[in-house]
C-alpha cells in the first residue's frame, strides 16, 4: 500500500525584548486631509433598513420542497385573499415556490415613488430563485410601519443544476437575488434639516485631534465661528441667521471642508486568512529577532500481514506502521532597523523573510518587546 505522509508545521518564535537600540522617538508621519462627508455624518441622514417576507414564483423546480410548511401556508393565504380561491395548506404540492426574506435601504430624504434596490434571499429549503419573480411584498421599517412595496423578476448571479443520479452543480450562490429598482418608496422618514437647530456631525472614527481639526476647518472655510468640538466624535455647526434659508448650500459648504486626519498607529491581523495590514502612523524600533521554524514529518506505511496456507483460523489485518521525524530550521538572529515610514516598517520586516501566519507571531511579540509602536486589532 501507498505510504501516508502528513506534515505539520510548528512555528516557533523568540524575540529578544532586551536588544532595543533606539534612544528617541521619531517624529509621526504628516497627516493626509480628507473631504468632511468621507469620514463623518450628519445627524438624522442616515439609511433606514427595511425587511419583508414574501413568496417568489415561477422556479423550475427548484424551489421550497413539500415539507415546506411556511410556503404552503403563505400560498393559500394569497390565493384565499386576494383571489378568493379557497384552497387549504394541504392542497399546495407545487415546487416552483420559494419563502424569500426581502431587504432593502432606505436612503435619506427618499421621496414617494422613489424606487430602491432590494435583495431577496431563501428563507426555506429552495436549491436555486434562478427565473423566479418576487411577488408584491411589504417592506417595513423598525417600528412596524410600511415604507416601500417591492416586487418584480430577480437578477440572479449564479445558477444550480442536478440529474436524477443525485451528481449536481453550483455556481455562485443561486439562493440570493436582487430586483435593481425593485421597491417603490410609498412612505417618506420624517426628517427634515431646520434653521433653528445645529448641524451636528458624527465622525466615524471617533478622535479628539480630528474633531478639534473639523471644527477649526469650518470656521476657516465659513469666516466665522459656528463650529465647536464638543467630544472626540461630535462637531456642532450652528446656523447663522443669514444662511436659515440656504440650508442646503451650508451643508455643502460644511461637509466639502478638507479636514487633517490623525489617525491612531494600528495593525489589523485576520488570523483566520493570515491577512496583516498596517497603517501609515505604524513605527518600529530597531529590535533583534530570532525566528526558527520546527518541522514535524508522520509517514504512514500500513502492512498486510497474511495467514498461512490452509490456516482454518488464520485472518488478514492490516498492521499500521507509522515513522516519525523532527527536523528544524536554524534560528538565525536578524536585526531589524527602525523607521518613521511605513516603507521602512514593510523593509525591516520583509527582510526576515516568514511567511505570513508567523509574521502576526513576531508582531505579537514585538508588540510585548515594545518594538512595535502600534495597536493591534486582531479580526
Amino acid at each position: 500500500m501507498a505510504a501516508l505522509t502528513r506534515h505539520l508545521r510548528v512555528p516557533s518564535t523568540l524575540l529578544a525584548a532586551g536588544a532595543l537600540l533606539l534612544t528617541h522617538l521619531a517624529p509621526a508621519p504628516p497627516a493626509h486631509a480628507d473631504r468632511l462627508k468621507d469620514m463623518a455624518n450628519i445627524r438624522g441622514v442616515t439609511e433606514n433598513a427595511l425587511i419583508g417576507y414574501g413568496l417568489v414564483v415561477g422556479l423550475a423546480g427548484t424551489g421550497d420542497n413539500l415539507q415546506s410548511r411556511q410556503t404552503q401556508q403563505m400560498m393559500a393565504n394569497i390565493l384565499s385573499r386576494r383571489f378568493g380561491t379557497m384552497v387549504t395548506p394541504q392542497q399546495i404540492r407545487a415546487k416552483n415556490v420559494a419563502v424569500v426574506m426581502v431587504t432593502a435601504r432606505l436612503p435619506p430624504f427618499a421621496r414617494v415613488g422613489t424606487r430602491i434596490d432590494v435583495v431577496v434571499s431563501s428563507a426555506s429549503n429552495a436549491k436555486s430563485l434562478y427565473g423566479g419573480t418576487l411577488l408584491p411584498t411589504a417592506l417595513k421599517g423598525g417600528n412596524g410601519q410600511i415604507y416601500a412595496w417591492a416586487e418584480g423578476p430577480l437578477s440572479i448571479g449564479g445558477f444550480s443544476a442536478s440529474g436524477n443520479s443525485g451528481s449536481s452543480v453550483t455556481r455562485n450562490h443561486p439562493t440570493v437575488g436582487h430586483v435593481p429598482g425593485g421597491a417603490v418608496v410609498a412612505k417618506e422618514v420624517g426628517f427634515r434639516l431646520r434653521s433653528d437647530q445645529p448641524i451636528v456631525i458624527n465622525l466615524r472614527r471617533p478622535d479628539f485631534t480630528t474633531a478639534s481639526r473639523a471644527a477649526a476647518e469650518i470656521n476657516r472655510a465659513t469666516g466665522r465661528r459656528i463650529a465647536r468640538a464638543v467630544d472626540p466624535g461630535t462637531v456642532i455647526v450652528k446656523v447663522p441667521q443669514d444662511l436659515g434659508d440656504d440650508l442646503v448650500g451650508l451643508v455643502a459648504r460644511v461637509e466639502n471642508v478638507e479636514v487633517p486626519v490623525d489617525q491612531s498607529a494600528r495593525v489589523i491581523i485576520n488570523e483566520k486568512t493570515g491577512t496583516v495590514v498596517m497603517g501609515a502612523g505604524v513605527r518600529i524600533l530597531p529590535c533583534a529577532i530570532s525566528h526558527g521554524a520546527l518541522t514535524v514529518q508522520i509517514s504512514e506505511t500500513p502492512q498486510v500481514s497474511q495467514p498461512a496456507p490452509f490456516s482454518p483460523d488464520g485472518k488478514t489485518v492490516v498492521v499500521p506502521r507509522s515513522e516519525v521525524s523532527v527536523t528544524e530550521d536554524g534560528g538565525e538572529v536578524k536585526v531589524i532597523e527602525g523607521g518613521p515610514t511605513l516603507g521602512d516598517v514593510v523593509s525591516g520586516l520583509n527582510a526576515l523573510g516568514v511567511q505570513p501566519r508567523d509574521l502576526i507571531a513576531i508582531l505579537f511579540a514585538m508588540k510585548r518587546a515594545g518594538a512595535l509602536r502600534a495597536e493591534i486589532e486582531v479580526q
